[in-house]
Formats: structure tokens, sequence, C-alpha cells
């Protein structure tokens, strides 16, 4: 098969991108679960839809949409359809129920978004019991196939995802009956926190960490330890729902051999969103994991203009610097500057923090010399994006070397 743009991901940047792309050239998605959509497939609740489509809708009416709107502008979505890797020619390796075939394209967007963290992946030991979810494991369960995942439920993570996680248990009839965090405040906006805690009636207990999984063959408690005290507690439960420490689903970039971005898991791109392998772009969760479902889809709208440009001739010019962070920053998206480039998607820098710090100094510097001071009037919280105006990179010299930003 070919195609002049080819998206490998079906979720919101994806299908956002092959909208605004399809009028103007032959657009392929492909997207390896049954049903296009992403994760707002079986999140059944309302809160999509705000930034890119100026409405509020539930998950699945937002998933709906955006398939609706690319199929109308003339894109083919292949469902079902793996990416398995690259050809030494370039080429899309692609497995599916009508068997193997290679993809050829012009141009290649990567919108292949992230995924939580499992109880392996964050190395909790004790017993291997049914039980234990992610969120996204657990919406697929309740919303997708009308399963019932357990009585009471301890959510790991109290991220904005876990509350989603809380309400999912809810709906299926499963009592939250603590939700953990490794953090001195719950990662959540405080909005979220208080309604959680007095309408669900949910305890956050908070330098906690779930470090034992009890019971066979299904969960029956979990041990919680005091990250402070070091003492530990059991908590009966049957259920346990690992949600957030996202990890950019990045196993395509790498096997592509793009530049990648150690701290944020993901492949290093422009503020074009191109990577470091001429005709490729990534998007969307792929490069700042994770933030909202809308303005992931933004990045589809932004990186369908650089396309163009690339289907039309056009390539980065020399110059590119770094932007490098310091901690408590762990990442900034994008991660290079070039001149003449565009801003970055909706003109802000997406940072990610450890450490909560309520009202941030940011600083900019670049070979000594300061670049910006400002002081930003919004929180930097673990557990969610901390965006800035790209503005703040007005003054960086191309011929100077990276680019510094602080956070106090």
């Amino acid at each position: 098969m070919s195609a002049t743009v080819v998206i490998v991901g079906g979720g919101p940047s994806g299908l956002t991108a092959a909208a605004e792309l399809a009028p103007h050239a032959r657009v392929l998605v492909l997207e390896r679960e049954q049903v296009a959509g992403g994760i707002p497939r079986h999140s059944a609740h309302a809160g999509y839809g705000m930034r890119d489509l100026h409405r509020l809708l539930s998950g699945p009416d937002y998933a709906r949409r955006l398939v609706t709107r690319a199929l109308a502008a003339g894109a083919t979505i292949d469902t079902a359809a793996t990416v398995t890797g690259w050809t030494a020619g370039g080429e899309l390796e692609v497995t599916s129920p009508q068997g193997r075939r290679t993809v050829t394209g012009d141009a290649f967007v990567l919108a292949t978004g992230a995924r939580e963290r499992s109880r392996a992946a964050r190395l909790v030991p004790g017993d291997r019991a049914a039980g234990v979810y992610t969120t996204g494991h657990l919406q697929n369960l309740v919303h997708l196939h009308g399963g019932v995942p357990g009585r009471r439920a301890v959510v790991v993570g109290a991220e904005l995802v876990s509350w989603s996680a809380v309400m999912t248990l809810r709906e299926s009839g499963c009592r939250t009956v603590l939700m953990t965090t490794s953090h001195p405040r719950p990662e959540s906006y405080a909005a979220f926190t208080l309604a959680g805690r007095t309408a669900l009636r949910v305890p956050v207990a908070v330098r906690s960490r779930v470090v034992r999984v009890i019971g066979t063959p299904r969960v029956q408690a979990v041990e919680v330890e005091d990250l402070d005290t070091g003492s530990r507690r059991r908590v009966d439960c049957d259920t346990v729902v690992f949600t957030g420490a996202w990890i950019a689903d990045s196993e395509l970039a790498r096997a592509a051999g793009l530049d990648m971005d150690r701290a944020m898991s993901g492949p290093l791109v422009d503020t074009a969103l191109r990577t470091s392998h001429p005709g490729v772009f990534a998007i969307g969760n792929l490069v700042h994991p994770v933030d909202t479902a809308d303005v992931a889809a933004l990045d589809g709208r932004h990186v369908a203009h650089q396309v163009r440009a690339w289907l039309g001739g056009s390539r980065p010019g020399p110059g590119a610097v770094r932007i490098v962070v310091e901690k408590p920053l762990r990442w900034v998206s994008p991660g290079l500057l070039r001149p003449d480039d565009p801003p970055p998607p909706r003109s802000r820098l997406v940072l990610w923090t450890d450490q909560l710090i309520r009202l941030p100094r940011l600083r900019v510097t670049q070979a000594g010399r300061e670049l910006a001071d400002v002081r930003v009037p919004w929180p930097a919280s673990p557990g969610r994006a901390f965006r800035v105006p790209s503005r703040v990179l007005a003054d960086v010299d191309h011929a100077r070397g990276d680019v510094g930003i602080a956070l106090s």
C-alpha cells in the first residue's frame, strides 16, 4: 500500500492531523485497535473537546466525532493494523487480519500516544493475583465489555486520570476505599481532589505507596507504606488500579533510529514537530506524555501545516539549538529550536516537574546570558503538564548553543 501521508495512530492527534491533511493529500491512518478514536473511546465521562471542537463531550462522543471528521475529509482509516517496524528502505511493516504488508509514504506522522506504567513496570512485589488493572484496562473492561472489576478498590496515583478511574469504578458499582500518592499533595487540580474527597468520599493517602499486593487467585488486600515514617498497614480490597506515571509509546520511534529525549521517553522534535529523520513527524502524547486529549488533537492541526510544507519542498534550516531543563523539571517539549521555524503548538512549551511549586519563577539562560526571568501565575505540579508561553525564547541566539530552563 502507499499514501502521500501515513499516520500511525488513530487517537485524537492522529485523527485531527488526518482531517486537516486529507483534503490536500492521500492520507492513510493505521490504527491497531478494532475501532479508531484512542483512549476517549472508553472514557465514558464528560470533559472532552473544549479546546479543539469548542464543545463539551463525553469521551466516546468525542472519539466518534473525530473519526467522522477524518473520514468525511477523505482519509482512509485502516483498523486492526499493527505497525511492527520499518524495512531497510524506510517503509512501514504492517500486520493485520488480512496478512502482512508494507506501506510507503512521502511523509510519516507518528501519533502512537502514551501508556500508563503497569504494576510490573513499577516493580510492585507480591502475589500474582487477578484484579490488578491500569486505568485504560479498567475502562476498556467496564465501558466496552460491560465487565465488573470488583467491590472494593485501591487506586494508585492521584492524577487527573486517577479520578477518571474512580468514576469508572463508581459506575461499575465498585467503591474506592483508598487513593495513594507518593507526593506531599495530590497531583490533580485541587477542585478535583476536593470533589473526590467530599462527594465521592475517597480518602487520599499522601506520601504513601503500595509496596505489596496480597491474595491469590484474586487480590485480597494491599500493603501501604508511609514514606515518612516507614510504617506499613494492610488495606482490604479486591481491585487495584495503577494510574498515571505515563510513558511515551515510542517503540516505533526507537525502531526508526530517531533521536530520543530519554527523560521524556519520546522522540526529540522541533517546534514544527519534525523528528531527526527527514519526512517523519511526531505529535500528541508521544512527545509530551501526558496531556489532555484536546491538546494532543491540536498537535495534529499544527503538524498538518508542517507536513504540507514538507511535501511542497520546504526543508528545515541549519542552526538548531537544544532546549534543556534543570531539576525539578524533568523534560520540555519541543526540545529543539530552529531559526525561522513557527512557534510550537498553541505557542506553548510543555514542561514536566517532579516537585510542586505554587508560584513558580521561570528562568531562561543561554551561554551565561539571562534571556527571561518571569513569575508564572499558575502552579507547576507533578502529574500534569506545565505550560508556559514560548515567547520566553524570543531572544535565543542560534549561534550560542543550548538554552537552559530552570524553575524555582
